[in-house]
Protein backbone atom coordinates (compact mmCIF):
# COMPACT_ATOMS: atom_id res chain seq x y z
CA UNK A 1 0.00 0.00 0.00
CA UNK A 2 1.46 3.55 -1.37
CA UNK A 3 0.86 6.62 1.37
CA UNK A 4 -1.10 9.41 0.07
CA UNK A 5 2.61 11.31 -0.77
CA UNK A 6 3.91 8.63 -2.88
CA UNK A 7 0.43 8.59 -4.56
CA UNK A 8 1.12 12.35 -5.20
CA UNK A 9 4.85 11.80 -6.81
CA UNK A 10 3.59 9.14 -9.10
CA UNK A 11 1.12 11.28 -10.32
CA UNK A 12 4.09 14.15 -10.30
CA UNK A 13 6.00 12.10 -12.28
CA UNK A 14 3.32 11.59 -14.96
CA UNK A 15 2.64 14.98 -15.00
CA UNK A 16 6.18 15.86 -15.82
CA UNK A 17 6.87 13.46 -18.48
CA UNK A 18 3.45 14.63 -20.35
CA UNK A 19 5.30 18.00 -20.65
CA UNK A 20 8.54 16.46 -21.88
CA UNK A 21 7.62 17.29 -26.12
CA UNK A 22 6.61 20.69 -24.60
CA UNK A 23 2.79 20.21 -24.21
CA UNK A 24 0.47 18.38 -22.66
CA UNK A 25 -2.14 16.55 -24.89
CA UNK A 26 -5.69 15.93 -23.89
CA UNK A 27 -4.78 12.00 -24.20
CA UNK A 28 -2.19 12.41 -21.67
CA UNK A 29 -4.09 14.87 -19.45
CA UNK A 30 -6.80 12.22 -19.48
CA UNK A 31 -5.03 9.24 -18.39
CA UNK A 32 -3.11 11.09 -15.89
CA UNK A 33 -6.83 12.07 -14.94
CA UNK A 34 -8.03 8.19 -14.74
CA UNK A 35 -4.97 7.36 -12.49
CA UNK A 36 -5.57 10.42 -10.37
CA UNK A 37 -9.23 8.55 -9.32
CA UNK A 38 -7.85 5.36 -9.75
CA UNK A 39 -5.30 6.47 -6.44
CA UNK A 40 -8.24 8.43 -4.65
CA UNK A 41 -6.41 11.25 -4.89
CA UNK A 42 -8.13 14.59 -4.10
CA UNK A 43 -9.15 17.20 -6.80
CA UNK A 44 -7.61 20.18 -5.73
CA UNK A 45 -4.47 17.86 -4.76
CA UNK A 46 -4.36 16.98 -8.53
CA UNK A 47 -4.67 20.37 -9.91
CA UNK A 48 -1.98 21.67 -7.79
CA UNK A 49 0.50 19.29 -9.06
CA UNK A 50 0.74 20.92 -12.81
CA UNK A 51 1.66 24.23 -10.73
CA UNK A 52 4.56 22.75 -8.26
CA UNK A 53 7.93 20.95 -8.94
CA UNK A 54 7.62 17.65 -8.80
CA UNK A 55 9.43 15.24 -5.54
CA UNK A 56 10.46 11.85 -6.79
CA UNK A 57 10.32 9.35 -4.30
CA UNK A 58 11.50 6.05 -4.62
CA UNK A 59 9.21 3.52 -3.47
CA UNK A 60 11.04 0.56 -1.66
CA UNK A 61 8.97 -2.00 -3.38
CA UNK A 62 10.42 -3.49 -6.57
CA UNK A 63 7.09 -4.48 -7.76
CA UNK A 64 5.63 -1.02 -7.07
CA UNK A 65 8.92 1.03 -8.88
CA UNK A 66 8.57 -1.49 -12.33
CA UNK A 67 4.69 -0.70 -12.08
CA UNK A 68 4.93 2.98 -11.92
CA UNK A 69 7.72 2.86 -14.35
CA UNK A 70 5.41 0.89 -17.13
CA UNK A 71 2.47 3.18 -16.36
CA UNK A 72 4.88 5.83 -17.32
CA UNK A 73 6.19 4.54 -20.55
CA UNK A 74 2.20 4.30 -21.64
CA UNK A 75 1.58 7.67 -21.44
CA UNK A 76 4.50 8.02 -23.04
CA UNK A 77 2.41 6.53 -26.11
CA UNK A 78 -0.95 7.12 -25.23
CA UNK A 79 -0.58 10.31 -27.50
CA UNK A 80 0.75 8.61 -30.24
CA UNK A 81 3.48 10.62 -30.69
CA UNK A 82 6.56 9.09 -28.90
CA UNK A 83 9.11 12.00 -29.02
CA UNK A 84 12.84 11.15 -27.94
CA UNK A 85 12.79 13.41 -25.40
CA UNK A 86 10.39 11.33 -23.77
CA UNK A 87 12.57 8.24 -24.38
CA UNK A 88 15.66 10.03 -22.31
CA UNK A 89 13.25 10.68 -19.06
CA UNK A 90 11.86 7.41 -19.03
CA UNK A 91 15.39 5.94 -19.16
CA UNK A 92 16.59 7.88 -16.21
CA UNK A 93 13.60 8.01 -14.28
CA UNK A 94 13.94 4.15 -14.66
CA UNK A 95 17.35 4.41 -13.23
CA UNK A 96 16.58 6.97 -10.61
CA UNK A 97 14.15 4.45 -9.49
CA UNK A 98 16.78 1.56 -9.02
CA UNK A 99 15.76 -0.27 -12.31
CA UNK A 100 18.24 -2.29 -14.00
CA UNK A 101 19.36 -0.21 -17.68
CA UNK A 102 19.36 -3.25 -19.55
CA UNK A 103 16.13 -4.05 -18.68
CA UNK A 104 14.81 -0.45 -19.15
CA UNK A 105 15.81 -0.09 -22.57
CA UNK A 106 14.24 -4.22 -23.24
CA UNK A 107 10.87 -2.77 -22.63
CA UNK A 108 10.98 0.36 -23.71
CA UNK A 109 11.82 -1.32 -27.23
CA UNK A 110 9.17 -4.20 -26.80
CA UNK A 111 6.80 -1.45 -26.22
CA UNK A 112 7.62 -0.21 -29.70
CA UNK A 113 7.25 -2.99 -31.21
CA UNK A 114 3.88 -4.31 -29.93
CA UNK A 115 0.60 -3.11 -32.24
CA UNK A 116 -0.64 -1.82 -29.12
CA UNK A 117 2.37 -0.14 -27.02
CA UNK A 118 1.56 -2.24 -24.55
CA UNK A 119 3.54 -5.83 -22.73
CA UNK A 120 1.51 -8.71 -20.91
CA UNK A 121 2.04 -8.41 -17.17
CA UNK A 122 4.40 -11.82 -16.90
CA UNK A 123 6.24 -10.87 -19.85
CA UNK A 124 7.31 -6.97 -18.05
CA UNK A 125 8.21 -8.60 -14.78
CA UNK A 126 10.57 -11.58 -16.70
CA UNK A 127 12.24 -9.00 -18.54
CA UNK A 128 12.89 -7.21 -14.67
CA UNK A 129 13.62 -10.74 -13.51
CA UNK A 130 15.65 -12.14 -16.04
CA UNK A 131 18.09 -9.19 -14.67
CA UNK A 132 18.49 -10.64 -11.76
CA UNK A 133 20.53 -13.50 -12.63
Amino acid sequence: MITYKEKLSLLGDMIELSKVDGQLHQREYDFIKMVSEELKVREEDFQELFTIPNELLVMKSEFARIEHFYRLALLSHCDNHHHEREHEFMYHLGLKLGLNPFAIKRVLLEMEKSPNRMIEADKLLGIFKEQHN
